[in-house]
């Protein structure tokens, strides 16, 4: 069996308890979990799911965060009948600008504009606040009779060829399928022996959000500086979200300094085009590496979101790679119960590992190769890639290319993601 140390948080006061048997297991209640147990649930509403995590009951209530959701992501969370809630939260991105300079440039000239819609009407992305994305997926969950227990922490799990016992501190559950959605240092990926490739940037991404005097009009802003990018996105209201790429030991010393300090930091990346600046939320780090799981799938276990793949958020799409994955798994899954087959049998899990693997590690590498293309001052460099971002931005085709690639659109999808029911 696959063992690990107990958790030591409890199930929180009131909580519900899990069952003895279920047919899908899903370990993680971030989006990409419930997202999958929904999708699940909505296909195939004779397969019983549950969604047991490791924290507390009311933990994801204190995520300020927001998270750019791509449009291939916004159609599949309105096939799930959830866009329209999320809907008045939500802010549309309708134009992208990017800039190449030092940080202590006076002019930042614009390399490369994108138009924000990858139809008419429909914006190539959406930011959400994380904390709104959650609770509507869970509304959705309890409404289609999926259990969501907090403070239920897998301990270990043993295959045991007609289906897979999963062990918490205080309960045992007997499933056909164990899907792992329990982060980018995942413990049931370790537990599972399943090997990754990673690597650390010495980078740490600083998330904060920024209230400003002028309205921002809908405008994403990635600038690219010689520490790593800094990326304004728009939120409702005179606010924005930033991502601010420093190294490592930069970033620890800028959570040290005192609020004067700090806005003084911000406003030198930020600029002044929006007006005063005032840190409205945050700021909080996070390192950021490159990790890629070798295998997505063992039997009776697969992989998804951050415990599959964590890649540099210089292109803004690991959460889209967690729906991505979210929609696949749940289609081979779905697809496989409506042909009789056995849903956690190897056969039908590497369906679901041949389609989304080669998309993952394309991302990585590709996240892999800007972040260092363009984390750096090498001047040769600098030239090269600033014509290279000039040129694309005289060619409308390549544009388009790129910002259905952003999107989520280009190439073949799992129904979700064009919309449509599984």
């Amino acid at each position: 069996m696959a063992k690990a140390k107990p958790a030591r948080a409890g199930r929180g006061k009131g909580a519900a308890a899990l069952p003895e048997r279920c047919d899908v297991f899903v370990a993680g209640a971030g989006y990409v979990g419930l997202a999958t147990a929904l999708s699940i649930a909505r296909g195939a509403p004779d397969l019983s799911v549950v969604v047991a995590d490791a924290a507390p009951e009311g933990v994801w209530q204190n995520d300020k965060r927001a998270s750019a959701i791509a449009a291939a992501a916004c159609r599949m969370l309105g096939a799930l009948d959830c866009w329209d809630a999320l809907t008045p939260h939500a802010q549309p991105m309708t134009e992208m600008i990017v800039t190449d300079s030092r940080t202590g440039d006076p002019v930042r000239p614009v390399f490369l504009t994108f138009d924000g819609d990858v139809d008419e009407g429909e914006p190539f992305a959406h930011m959400l606040p994380n904390v709104e994305m959650n609770r509507i997926l869970r509304q959705r969950c309890a409404e289609a009779g999926i259990a969501v227990v907090q403070g239920a922490a897998v301990t270990g799990f043993d295959d045991h060829g007609a289906g897979v016992r999963i062990e918490t501190a205080e309960s045992a559950v007997e499933a056909r399928l164990l899907i792992a959605c329990d982060g980018v240092k995942s413990r049931l990926r370790e537990m599972a022996g399943i090997r990754t490739v990673h690597w650390d940037y010495g980078q740490s991404g600083i998330v904060a959000t920024i209230a400003h005097e002028r309205p921002h009009g809908g405008r994403a802003e990635e600038h690219f500086l010689p520490a790593g990018p800094f990326a304004i996105l728009p939120l409702t209201g005179n606010r924005s979200s930033i991502v601010w790429t420093e190294t490592t030991a930069n970033a620890e010393r800028l959570l040290k300094v005192d609020e004067l300090t700090f806005e003084m930091e911000l406003e030198q990346r930020f600029g002044l085009h929006l007006g005063a600046l005032s840190v409205e939320d945050g700021p909080r780090a996070y390192p950021l590496g490159l990790t890629l799981a070798r295998d997505f799938v063992i039997d009776r276990f697969a992989l998804a979101g951050d415990a599959a793949h964590g890649i540099h958020p210089i292109a803004g799409q690991g959460l889209n790679l967690g729906f991505k994955d979210a929609a696949a798994l749940a289609e081979t899954v779905v697809e496989a119960h409506r042909l009789g087959q056995d849903i956690g049998a190897l056969d039908v899990l590497e369906r679901y590992q041949r389609w989304r693997r080669f998309d993952t590690v394309q991302m990585g590498v590709t996240t892999d190769v800007l972040n260092r293309m363009f984390s750096n001052d090498f001047a040769p460099l600098r030239a090269v890639r600033d014509l290279g971002l000039g040129l694309v931005d005289r060619m409308p085709q390549m544009k388009s290319f790129f910002i259905r690639q952003a999107a989520g659109l280009a190439g073949p999808a799992p129904r979700l993601l064009r919309g449509e029911a599984i």
